[in-house]
């Protein structure tokens, strides 16, 4: 099979979808390889290191894509990358189109097979192609909340481990899962007062044996959310549901009560937020104000450090990339529900029941279709 990697195009997206090591995997596998020029600098790869590992150099995108039967991004494609869309051809990337209807719609007027790395479904029920992700936008959400805490940027200038004498910083997080957990080990790290809240009882205790009395463990309900918001310098949204669009779980009113100054970090951007005032930011610009709370809502977070991200994301993607290259994805999939559960169009279908769900659209069976 062609494999294609084309440079990411979002604002400030630094990472790549495929190293030199992988592109060697790929070609030691039989494909052919194409890496559009500069893709990899971002995270310190030069082109010279893709040519050695046997790419094939392309001077354009448009170039890149034409060659591709499968396309390794990070991203999901933009408006002007629609335009590059054909029949047959395979998608793998993250696609988040529960958040974005318009490129729901350009994927299956194409008849593109998207395959995303966020809806894939280990049998452990394991999210593998999102955790690395997930990981470092969890451990970076502190990081980016701690400096919009700071007076400069607009918040209340609060230090999280505060200094004997004073007040630590109250972090309040919302989900418990991977980002949620990865939030959590820097914020004790750094010394703060940390609350978790998450529908899960077995997730709380989970959470309650690692980290002991270092954190308070509260059941996800509004009420619980609410009275916690009242109280926190930083939030952390991270609320996920695999494909579907995230629960608005932070709502407007509460804003209200929030400490002016205060600052909400929504990882769940990606999937529409699961703050009702959330709306995407970029690294050039990445917070806004609501009732005096900051909100950052960058939506490609771990693009911010690069280099880490694209090994860590690369780790996980490479094992099925090789095997829709090698099986193609109607064979790969074939009897498969882990490889199928990543593919979200094909034929022109949504393949996807959260995304169809999430738009009230029709949603087939992948296996009526291979």
């Amino acid at each position: 099979m062609r494999i294609g990697c084309a440079k990411e195009i979002k604002n400030r997206e630094y990472r790549v979808g495929l190293t030199p090591d992988n592109v060697k995997s790929y070609v030691r596998a039989g494909h052919e390889v194409f890496i559009e020029k500069g893709a990899g600098l971002g995270s310190g790869f030069t082109d010279e290191e893709y040519e050695r590992a046997g790419a094939k150099l392309c001077a354009t995108a448009a170039e890149t894509w034409g060659n591709s039967d499968m396309m390794v991004k990070v991203k999901e494609p933009l408006k002007e990358e629609y335009g590059y869309f054909r029949e047959g051809m395979i998608i793998f990337t993250y696609l988040h189109l529960a958040a974005d209807r318009e490129l729901t719609d350009a994927m299956l007027e194409s008849k593109v097979a998207g395959f995303a790395y966020e809806t894939l479904i280990e049998k452990d029920r394991s999210i593998p192609m999102l955790i690395p992700m997930s990981q470092i936008a969890g451990r970076l959400s502190i990081q980016e909340g701690a400096k919009y805490l700071e007076k400069t940027f607009g918040g209340e200038g609060v230090l999280l481990a505060g200094v004997p004498g004073t007040p630590k910083a109250k972090i309040v997080i919302v989900g418990g899962g991977t980002v949620g957990t990865n939030a959590c080990k820097i914020a004790v790290g750094m010394g703060a007062d940390v609350t978790v809240l998450d529908i899960d009882m077995n997730r709380l205790s989970y959470l309650d044996d690692i980290f002991g009395a270092r954190i308070q463990t509260l059941v996800s309900t509004d009420t619980n959310i609410e009275n916690s918001l009242k109280e926190a310098d930083l939030t952390v949204g991270s609320v996920l549901i695999p494909g579907k669009a995230a629960p608005k779980l932070i709502k407007r009113e509460y804003l209200k009560e929030m400490k002016r100054g205060s600052v909400i970090v929504d990882v769940a951007v990606d999937q529409g937020g699961c703050c009702e005032t959330t709306k995407m930011t970029s690294h050039d610009d990445p917070i806004f104000e609501v009732d005096g709370v900051v909100h950052y809502c960058v939506g490609n977070m771990p693009g911010a450090v690069p280099r880490t991200s694209t090994i860590a994301l690369t780790n996980a993607t490479l094992k099925y990339g090789l095997k829709l290259a090698s099986k193609g994805l109607e064979a790969a999939c074939k009897n498969d529900p882990v490889m199928s559960s990543g593919v979200n169009t094909y034929a022109g279908k949504l393949t996807c029941k959260n995304v169809a769900d999430s738009f009230g659209m029709e949603y087939t069976e992948l296996s009526e279709l291979i």
